[in-house]
C-alpha cells in the first residue's frame, strides 16, 4: 500500500488543525484515521491529491467538527448541560416568539407575554449557552471578537424587537445598538473567512458578501428608525448579495458539483427568510405614507378649509349683531394661533427641505392661500425626516412653547364667553400633548410627515371650537 510523505502527512494535519479540534487525542486520532483512508484510496490508482480531495468529500465539510461535539458530549458533562439548555431553549423561545407572532397578528390576547417570555428565555438562556458551547468547540482566542459581537448583536436584536413590538421607550436605541454591533461583527466573520488558506477563490465574494450585509443592515436600521438614504443602502444591498455574491459563490462552490448539495437549499432558502422580510417591511412602510398619510393630510387640510369658510360665512352673517365685536375677537385670536401652526409647518418643511443651516423650500412644495398655507405632500422629499419634529415640535422647544402659551391664552379667553361644562370639553379638544409628541430628544420618533399631520388635526380642532363657541354666541343673541 502506498505511503504519505511527510509533507502530506503535515497538510493533512494543518486542515484539521484548521478545523479547530481542541482534544489532542481527538487530534492525533483523526489524522491517523484520515491519512489511512487516503493512503487506502492510493491504493487504487489514484494521485494524493485526488486520494485527499475524495476522502474530505465523503467526510463532508462538518463531519470533524460533529466528531469532536459528539466526543466532547460523551466527556464533558458541562458542555453536555451546556449544548442541552442551548438546544431546549432555541426551540422553546423560538416557538414563543412563533406563537407570539401568531397571537399578534390575530389581535388574541397574551400576545405581549408570549413575546416577552420567548425574548427572555433566547436572551438569557440560549444566547450565552450557545456562546458557551461555541468556546467549548474551538477555545479560540482568535474567534473571541467574532463571538462577542456575534452575542451582543443577537441579544440587542432579540430586546429591540421586543421593545419595538410592546411599544416600550428604548427600542430605537437598542436597534441603533444591533446596528453598530452587527456592522462590526461582519467585518469580523469575513477575517475569519479571509484567513482560510483553501477560500482565496472565494476572498472576492466573500468582501461583496460582506459588504452586502453591512449595507443590509444599515438600511434596515434606517429603515427601522426612519432615517433618509435607507432605500439607497436597501438596493445596494440587494444587488451586491442577490444579483452577484450569491450566483458567484453558487457558481464557485458546487460548479463541479454532480448533484444538489443540501447546503445550497439552506442558503437559499436562509437568504429568502431573511431579505423577504425586510423588503415587506420596507414597502409596507412606503406604503403607508403613500396610501394613507398623503390622503389623509389632504383630507385633513380640505376639511380645514371647509371649516373656515364656514365659521368666516357665519362671521359675515351676523355682521350687524350686538355680539360682532365680541365674534370678531374670537375669530381674531383663533386666527392668530392657526397662523402660529402655519409658521412651524411652514419652518419643518423648510428645514428638512434645504441644507443645514441654510433652510429652503421650493415654490411648489407650499403655497399660500386664503386660508393659510397649503402643502403639497407629494413633493416632499424628505417626508421621514425626524429632525424637524424634534426642533420644532417636542416640549421645551422655543414654538412649541408659543403654541402651548397661545392655546393657553385662548382658553382663558374662552372661559369668559362659555359655560364651565362646555370649556372642559373645549380643553381637552385643545390639549397639545394629544397631538403632539411630549417626550425629550433621544425619546421615541416622530417624522416630518406625522408631525404635519398632528397639526393639521390640531387646526381642525381649534377651528371645530371656534364653530362651536359661534354657535353658542349666536344661540345667545
Amino acid at each position: 500500500m502506498p505511503e504519505l510523505s511527510l509533507n502530506d502527512i503535515d497538510r493533512i494535519t494543518r486542515d484539521i488543525r484548521r478545523e479547530e479540534i481542541n482534544f489532542s487525542h481527538l487530534l492525533e486520532d483523526l489524522i491517523d484515521h484520515i491519512c489511512c483512508d487516503v493512503e487506502y484510496e492510493m491504493s487504487v490508482g489514484l494521485s494524493f491529491n485526488e486520494a485527499y480531495t475524495r476522502v474530505k468529500r465523503k467526510m463532508g465539510s462538518r463531519r470533524l467538527k460533529e466528531i469532536q461535539e459528539e466526543t466532547l458530549f460523551a466527556v464533558d458533562s458541562k458542555y453536555r448541560k451546556m449544548k442541552t439548555t442551548m438546544k431546549i431553549a432555541g426551540i422553546t423561545g423560538t416557538v414563543l416568539f412563533g406563537f407570539a407572532s401568531l397571537f399578534k397578528i390575530q389581535h388574541w390576547p397574551g400576545a405581549g407575554t408570549l413575546i416577552t417570555l420567548g425574548a427572555l428565555i433566547l436572551a438569557l438562556l440560549f444566547i450565552p449557552s450557545a456562546l458557551v458551547v461555541l468556546w467549548k468547540e474551538t477555545k479560540s482566542t482568535k474567534k473571541l471578537f467574532l463571538f462577542l459581537t456575534a452575542f451582543i448583536t443577537a441579544i440587542c436584536f432579540i430586546a429591540g424587537i421586543l421593545f419595538k413590538v410592546q411599544h416600550w421607550p428604548g427600542s430605537g436605541l437598542l436597534m441603533i445598538l444591533v446596528g453598530i454591533s452587527g456592522i462590526l461583527f461582519i467585518p469580523a466573520l469575513l477575517l475569519n473567512r479571509l484567513n482560510d488558506q483553501e477560500s482565496k477563490a472565494k476572498r472576492p465574494v466573500y468582501i461583496l458578501g460582506a459588504a452586502g450585509s453591512i449595507f443590509f443592515i444599515a438600511g434596515f436600521l434606517f429603515k427601522l428608525m426612519h432615517w433618509p438614504f435607507a432605500t439607497l443602502l436597501m438596493f445596494s444591498s440587494i444587488i451586491l448579495l442577490c444579483i452577484i455574491a450569491l450566483p458567484w459563490y453558487t457558481w464557485i462552490t458546487w460548479k463541479e458539483e454532480d448533484k444538489v448539495d443540501p447546503m445550497f437549499i439552506y442558503i437559499i432558502i436562509g437568504s429568502l427568510l431573511i431579505i423577504m422580510p425586510s423588503a415587506l417591511v420596507s414597502l409596507n412602510l412606503q406604503h403607508s405614507y403613500q396610501e394613507y398619510y398623503y390622503p389623509n393630510n389632504y383630507r385633513q387640510n380640505a376639511l380645514f378649509t371647509h371649516l373656515y369658510r364656514n365659521n368666516e360665512s357665519i362671521i359675515s352673517r351676523y355682521h350687524d349683531s350686538l355680539n360682532y365685536q365680541e365674534i370678531q375677537q374670537l375669530h381674531s385670536r383663533t386666527t392668530a394661533i392657526v397662523k402660529i401652526i402655519d409658521n412651524i409647518q411652514e419652518k419643518m418643511v423648510q428645514e428638512s427641505e434645504g441644507e443645514p443651516g441654510n433652510p429652503s423650500v421650493s415654490a411648489n412644495q407650499i403655497r399660500q392661500t386664503g386660508n393659510g398655507i397649503e402643502i403639497n405632500y407629494h413633493d416632499l422629499t424628505k417626508s421621514l425626516d425626524p429632525v424637524p419634529a424634534k426642533n420644532f415640535l417636542l416640549p421645551g422647544c422655543s414654538s412649541r412653547e408659543e403654541l402651548d402659551s397661545s392655546l393657553k391664552d385662548y382658553v382663558n379667553f374662552l372661559a369668559g364667553m362659555v359655560p364651565e361644562e362646555g370649556l372642559k370639553n373645549y380643553i381637552k379638544v385643545l390639549e397639545t400633548e394629544k397631538f403632539l409628541p411630549a417626550g425629550t430628544r433621544e425619546e421615541g420618533f416622530t417624522s416630518l410627515m406625522t408631525g404635519l399631520h398632528s397639526l393639521e388635526i390640531l387646526k381642525n380642532g381649534i377651528m371645530t371650537v371656534e364653530a362651536s363657541v359661534l354657535k353658542d354666541i349666536i344661540s345667545h343673541n
